[in-house]
């Protein structure tokens, strides 16, 4: 069966208007987070309410951002998934009565025990440690390190440099979701729509 999928770090409206008419993508992130080349431009932001995303269900992302700005953030969108980065509690995350995933950076094994610490998550993204950095860092992790999570009953999205090269091996790990982000970049936080199409086609 094959993965959904998730487009992240959109941030220019010409690209949501071509990735909402696609059909093979189920999930749009939008990244709440002011370092990031990704960061949600002002232009979208304001405008973000009016705009159909048919059926694809938009995901917030956030690293340690104050709630008050959470709140305020995802409240543009119908029915968003919040998806944490930071050092976030399960408390913290499932204090805003919506559905969340959380992120774990996989460094070695033991980082996936970081699985039990949040029990209420509907799903966990896997994304690869880079002392500092928080998502788009354009490199794999060891997938292999997955395959002890496996037989556990956690839906997990995969994430990390996901390409037109690697994509096949990604998919053998038998992720309920792939997170493509920085390997569909012509440039970091600037989408290709070749790129994601090509990907697409190939999943």
């Amino acid at each position: 069966m094959k993965p959904l999928v998730k487009v992240c770090g959109i941030k220019e409206l010409n690209i949501l208007n071509e990735l909402v008419i696609l059909d093979k993508i189920d999930f749009l992130g939008f990244i709440f987070y002011e370092n990031s080349p990704r960061f949600i431009s002002d232009d979208l932001i304001n405008i973000i309410n009016k705009i159909d995303l048919r059926d694809k269900r938009p995901v917030c992302v956030y690293v340690d951002a104050d709630k008050d700005f959470i709140k305020e953030t995802s409240s543009n969108f119908h029915n968003p998934i919040l998806q944490f980065h930071g050092s976030e509690s399960n408390d913290f995350c499932k204090s805003f009565n919506r559905e969340f995933w959380k992120v774990i950076k996989i460094k070695n094994n033991n980082s996936i025990r970081e699985i039990k610490n949040y029990p209420d998550a509907s799903a966990m993204l896997f994304e690869t440690y880079k002392k500092g950095q928080h998502g788009g860092t354009g490199k794999s992790f060891d997938w292999s390190l997955v395959d002890n999570i496996k037989d556990l009953d956690t839906k997990f999205i995969l994430s990390g440099g996901i390409n037109i090269k690697n994509v096949d091996n990604a998919i053998d790990i038998n992720p309920w979701c792939l997170d493509i982000n920085s390997g569909v970049e012509s440039s970091p936080g600037k989408k290709d729509l070749n790129l994601i199409t090509e990907l697409l086609n190939k999943i």
